[in-house]
């Protein structure tokens, strides 16, 4: 199918990204009051997560793209009920991989910046396998999706 007049080309949108919103629940914080740093792995999921969803291939891949690396800078604590942007990108995208950058902020202020790289096996052995090429496009090309957002109001 064409791309409508005057809309950018699939090139022209970049990689694909999505912006998430979650609250830090109980659960994610520690005796200090402040969120547990492995609550932030679990932001990036979530918003790998919605991501593969919004480009239609979570089923695809669902249980078979695992984290080969993840990594995180801690800026800014965060506590019980604040509520967080989390915003992943697709950085690269390799034959097997794909590299994403996350952010986390509160408030328009980043608090915890990651990376995360997984890897595409296949359904049997646990064997890496190399991205198909629609899915490959979509990482690569899809730009911006529609972000999940939990309030349009006021933040706290």
């Amino acid at each position: 199918m064409a791309e409508p007049t005057g809309s950018p080309s699939a090139a022209a949108r970049g990689p694909a990204s999505i912006r998430i919103q979650r609250r830090i629940e109980w659960s994610d914080t520690d005796a200090s009051g402040a969120y547990h740093n492995t609550a932030s792995f679990r932001l990036m999921e979530a918003a790998e997560t919605a991501l593969a969803e919004r480009l239609g291939f979570l089923q695809d891949v669902y249980g078979r793209h695992p984290r080969a690396h993840i990594e995180a800078d801690f800026l800014r604590p965060l506590f019980f009920r604040d509520l967080v942007d989390v915003t992943i990108r697709v950085e690269a995208v390799g034959r097997t991989s794909v590299t994403y950058s996350v952010e986390i902020a509160r408030g328009g202020e980043a608090c915890v910046r990651g990376r995360m790289v997984a890897v595409l096996m296949d359904a049997v052995g646990g064997t890496p396998q190399p991205w198909p090429d629609e899915q490959r496009e979509l990482l690569e090309h899809a730009g911006e999706q529609p972000s999940e957002l939990l309030v349009d109001g006021p933040r706290r």
